[in-house]
Formats: C-alpha cells, structure tokens, sequence
C-alpha cells in the first residue's frame, strides 16, 4: 500500500539516533572528518587539543558528539543537525521558544490545492549563500534534487513524498506530492533541506561533500577537524546577525574530559553528552560554582518493541502481562536519577494529543494485574512464563535498564516469569529485528520532524502484510513488532490527508487507543537534555523541536 507513504528506510531511524544522555550515545558511532581549513583561520588548540580562549565575544563549548558529515543530503544525527540548523536555513522554521510554524527562506506558508498534492511557495529575494550566490527558486529547487537523488541517509525524506519540484517563478517554487500529507509544512523545516551553492556541490549518487557547508544561514563553516568546529558569524546574512563574535566548538573523546573542562571555567557551555552521576554533580555545585543550568524535555523515546510473530510474545495477553509488569519509576530512579520522564504512550508529551494510555491500562510494576493477564495466557508456577530482553551491546544503559527489569520482575513475580537479557552488536541486532528473532527489543526514536504522525507511522503502518501473516514488510516490520492492522492504516493515512487539527487529534487519540489494546510496543521513558552555561553566558536555551540556536548566545 503505497499510500502509506515512506519507505522502508524510515524506521532505521533508530539506529541512527545520537543520544542526548551521555550512556544513550552507544547506537550512533561517529567519525571524525578529515582535517580541513575552510575560511579564516583555525581555532588555537593546546597541545591536549582543547579549544583555547573565551574572550573576545566568542562562545565556546564542548560535546563529546563526533561530526561524520556536514552535508546537508547525508547527515543524520543529531548533533550535525544542530550545525546545520545554525549554519543554514530553511523554507520553514520554528519561531524561538514555540512549536509555532513560521516563512525563512519562504515568505508565507504553502498556498496548497484543493486535492492537497501541490504546494505553491513564495521564496525571499535578497539572500545570498556563502560564496555570494544569489538565491533563487532554481537554487532550491537544486538543493531539494539534490537532496532526494543523492541517495542519503535522510532521502526518503522527501523522496518518498515529492512527485516534482519546479521552479516556477524566479522566486517561486512548486512542489507535487504523490499522496496528500498535511504534515509536509514541518518536514520543511528538517536541517537537510536548506539551500546550498549549486558551485560547490554536485547531484549525483553517493556524491557528497562532508567537510564543507555553503548555505545561506548565520555562520559560515571556518573550520573542522576531528577535534574541533568552528563557527564564524556570515557578515552578509540577510537576517538578524548572531549575538556572538562566532562559535568554538571542542568534540572530546570523554565525557569525564568535558565535565572537567567546564568545572575548571575552560567552557562557556557544555552540551551532550554527561553522565548521570557528573549532571547530577553539576546541578548541586551550580550555585557555588557560579554555572547555571537548563534543563528541557526531548522528543526521543525510548521503548520495547514485542514481536508479534514468535511465542511467547505472539500471545495478546502476555504482552499485556510485560506491560504490566514495567515500573517506569523504579527505572528513572535507579537508572536515571530522575534525569528521564516516565512515558505513557509512542507520542511525547510535548505533543498536546499525547495521550497516557499505558498509565491508565497498565500503570506501572502492576504485578497483581500482570498475574491476571498471564493466568489467562495460561501460565503458573508450575508453567513460568520465559521471555528474553535485548538490547545493543554499545548501549551501557540499555543494559542497565534491562537488569533493572529483569530484577523486579522476578522478584515482583518469583517463580512465574523468568526474564533472559542478552546483547549482540548493532549490526547484528538490527538483522535479527528485520528477521524476527527475538521477543523483546529496547531500542529508541528521535524524530525527523516535529509532527505527531512522526511517532505513529513508523511505528504502527505496514505497506504489506495481513492478518494472518502479520506485516511482511513496512514500518512495524523493521522496528521488530510485525505489527498489522488495517484500521490503524486506514487512521493513519486519514490522518495525512486531513488538514484539520481537531480530526487529526481524534485521530492520534485513537491510534494510541489501539496501542494500548494490541501492545506492539510498550513506552518506556523520555530523555531529559541538560546544557551548562558559566554565568557570564545568557540566552541560551533548548527550544522545544530540540534545536539549539547558537546565534541568540551571548557573553
């Protein structure tokens, strides 16, 4: 059913999620790029290669984030995201500190046909890229080409989506879908699609540039290596120039380096990835160290994929019983130290049709419910209830939450449920949830653009399957739950179509209805992401799309 829209490729967006808690990064390895002076001059480094220096108006700051490419058509983590949401622009943006959907490069919102398959959009004049090239609708329409037919890791982005792009006016584009989508509007706003120098880049399979970036936006690319980035402010930026001298970025190898780093005044800002233990220390010293912090929710879940196709978690009711069984609480205490959110369904919260069905079905550690459940599947003591989790071997604290459950399950539990965890490496965990090998998978979703069909569509549609075969290829099949249902495909293709918020919202109300009754995936908790500032540092703040706007900074 083609109409679902998006390829199979979406769903291996969680394996490219790069965390925003320091043990969470182990699914995304990052590859420092190759050294390259691009513009000005490099940033001093001290024989420890740290970035040097604070005054002069520059920010700087510190990750223990990698950057693997700054092209636009290929990056797809998060951390090269936020650089190039600084260093470019887009047709559509967010206004600052909103969820409120406003023109960029575009001057007002899509005029958009009755049939809900062609958008017309009228661009900015007077803009310029970074080595001067005028841009136009024809600069855009390369750039979106380029994007789809270059074969990255985030094509199917708009190259599941887009019929044609045309320029049809000096500063007018057009795009035709191939099926309606009301949420197109925000997949505009994804990092990738921003304009860039049809001088420097080329179309064409596999042909990417991952050491550059001529854009359009507020800095320009002066720098890379595989230790540091730096930002310089574009003196010829249409907008509102930056309100810093630029950006200095250090990438460490650990976050035990960077904690030390800001603690010693040697940052202004230190931003993804700590510890636990070293957020929690940073939040008690900040008063006396002289630091603040700022403290946001996120739009990543994490959650447990059930697999419907093998026992026993093919049994309704035994998915239910796990579902019951998971005190979130326990876990963000003795995990987390309260530095994730418990989560209730697939939407996050920030959503306002973020519905908490699993509170009010299974609520949380319910061992006497997830005895009734398993008694109806027909499990005793004398017939115990065996299921395995799994988790990426990299991911430390996904190991950690699987003993924590597996701890107080048993315990919760003693004699009917026996739970087994195992590892295996990334490459070959993903084979087997392709292949259906196991019960129970964590695994976790950072979304691509901030709509709620985001969390649903990969989650709950499946492009071929039935009933009786379960999905046999689409979204639930490659996020390991098989999951098929033809009222949840109907939902959500409804839901693409309608351009009405209230009958979308009734909409997502009953997908997660549906969640909760047929348990595909049990929610399990949202991550928290946290920045340090000295106190020489203000406007500074995680916006609620997860961006980080480095122009506002200031010292």
């Amino acid at each position: 059913m083609a109409w679902l829209g998006f390829s199979s490729r979406q769903w291996r967006g969680f394996w490219r999620f790069s965390a925003v808690m320091g043990l969470c990064a182990a699914l995304v390895v990052g590859c420092g790029a190759p050294q390259t002076t691009l513009s000005g001059d490099a940033p001093e480094v001290d024989p420890a290669g740290e970035v040097s220096g604070t005054a002069g108006g520059r920010v700087t700051m510190g990750t223990t984030q990698k950057v693997d490419t700054l092209d636009p058509a290929d990056a797809y983590t998060i951390f090269t995201g936020i650089l190039l949401h600084n260093l470019g622009d887009r047709l559509y943006t967010y206004a600052p500190g909103t969820t409120d959907l406003e023109p960029q490069l575009a001057t007002a919102l899509p005029t958009v046909s009755d049939d809900g398959l062609l958008y017309t959009i009228p661009l900015r004049d007077g803009v310029a890229l970074h080595d001067g090239t005028p841009f136009n609708a024809e600069v855009m329409k390369f750039s979106i080409d380029r994007f789809i037919q270059n074969g990255g890791g985030p094509a199917y982005l708009l190259g599941d989506l887009i019929e044609t792009v045309e320029a049809s006016g000096d500063y007018e584009l057009t795009l035709t879908l191939k099926y309606p989508f009301a949420a197109f509007p925000a997949i505009l706003t994804f990092w990738g699609v921003t304009p860039i120098s049809p001088e420097a880049y080329e179309i064409g399979e596999g042909q990417f540039n991952p050491d550059t970036f001529v854009g359009s936006g507020p800095y320009k690319l002066a720098s890379l290596t595989p230790d540091a980035v730096r930002l310089d402010v574009n003196p010829d930026y249409w907008g509102d120039p930056p309100a810093n001298d630029g950006v200095d970025i250090q990438l460490y190898a650990s976050a035990a380096n960077l904690y030390n780093t800001f603690r010693t005044g040697g940052l202004d800002v230190a931003y993804q990835t700590l510890e636990p233990d070293q957020i929690a220390g940073l939040e008690r010293d900040a008063e006396s160290g002289g630091w603040n912090v700022i403290e946001a929710g996120t739009n990543v879940v994490n959650y447990m994929s059930l697999n419907q196709r093998i026992e026993p978690t093919s049994d309704l009711n035994v998915r239910k019983a796990i579902a019951a069984m998971i005190d979130r609480n326990l876990i963000n205490e003795r995990v987390f130290q309260e530095q994730a959110a418990p989560l209730y369904t697939m939407i996050p919260t920030g959503f306002d049709v973020s519905k908490p069905v699993f509170e009010e079905a299974y609520g949380d550690g319910d061992f006497d419910k997830a005895r009734d459940f398993l008694t109806a599947a027909g499990y005793s003591e004398s017939n115990p209830l065996n299921f395995e989790i799994w988790y990426p071997s990299a991911s430390t604290v996904r190991g950690i939450v699987a003993n924590t459950m597996k701890e107080s399950i048993e315990s919760g539990l003693p004699g009917l449920v026996t739970v087994t965890v195992n590892s295996a490496e990334r490459a070959t965990l993903s084979q087997g949830v392709d292949n259906g090998l196991y019960n129970a998978v964590l695994l976790n979703w950072y979304p691509d653009f901030f709509d709620p069909d985001n969390f649903v569509q990969p989650f709950l549609s499946c492009d071929q399957g039935s009933p009786e075969t379960l999905c046999e290829s689409g979204a639930s099949q490659g996020n390991g739950s098989f999951y098929y249902s033809e009222k949840a495909n109907d939902l959500i293709r409804e839901q693409r179509a309608d351009r009405d918020p209230e009958d979308r919202a009734a909409i997502f109300e009953e997908l997660q209805d549906m969640l909760a009754e047929d348990v595909p995936y049990i929610p399990l908790w949202q991550n928290k992401d946290y920045i340090f500032a000295q106190g020489s540092v203000e406007d500074i703040d995680i916006e609620p799309t997860q961006q980080l706007l480095l122009w506002q900074i200031r010292k």
